[in-house]
């Protein structure tokens, strides 16, 4: 059992057998945190079987907001941080709508700053970078990506890295920079069979079809 949950039944007895006062306050925010690490971590799988199927769960979004919504109230600003990527996330990806993704995606960036949250930082301008291309802003597409794809090469995180070289290859071929376009998909390449990325490596030969 969760030891937060174990800590809420503790102060529950507390109160009720040794009237100690003010516990079930601190009850209901052990509870509070449990429930919006389990709202997030069930947004998440509902967001993969969207990515498998394309259809959208209606209780994936409710469930990103309630996680922001707890999180913020407990004053955990990295949760928070992570809990708006998503909420961006699903307005990018699933509803695509941008103006509402971008709105959730830079309060997600400007808090995992605030809190030095690196991976969610890369999540949140990976999708702002994503959002720029698709406005047609490649240079500011490009500088956000590369500066998603420093910090997720900081931490070790090689799928992503991949992930975000096959956006900088379209770019590149965009902006007909195409010995860079070249040497990226080497690079991704190379990333994502190390990391056994087998989606990257599909989305990388798509990628070469366009150089």
């Amino acid at each position: 059992m969760d030891e937060r949950v174990v800590r809420a039944r503790e102060l529950y007895e507390q109160a009720v057998f040794a009237g100690t006062e003010g516990v079930l306050a601190q009850a209901d925010e052990e509870l509070d945190a449990v429930e919006a690490d389990l709202a997030l971590a069930r947004g998440r799988v509902l967001h993969g079987r969207f990515l498998a199927c394309d259809k959208e769960d209606p209780a994936e979004l409710p469930l990103f907001q309630r996680s922001a919504e707890l999180y913020r109230k407990l004053g955990d600003t990295r949760g928070e941080a992570e809990a708006l990527f998503w909420i961006g996330c699903f307005y990018q990806v699933v509803w695509k709508d941008a103006d509402g993704a971008v709105d959730a995606l830079e309060r997600s960036a400007e808090l995992a700053r605030e809190v030095g949250d690196r991976l969610t930082l890369s999540y949140a301008l990976r999708h702002l970078g994503i959002a720029a291309q698709q406005a047609g802003q490649l240079d500011t597409a490009r500088t956000l990506l590369e500066e998603s794809t420093t910090l997720r090469r900081d931490l070790g995180f090689h799928a992503g890295v991949a992930a975000n070289l096959v956006g900088l290859i379209y770019l590149a071929a965009a902006q007909n920079r195409t010995t860079d376009a070249h040497h990226l998909a080497d690079e991704a390449t190379a990333l994502a069979q190390s990391a056994g990325a087998t989606t990257i490596l599909t989305q990388l030969t798509e990628a070469r079809r366009h150089l």
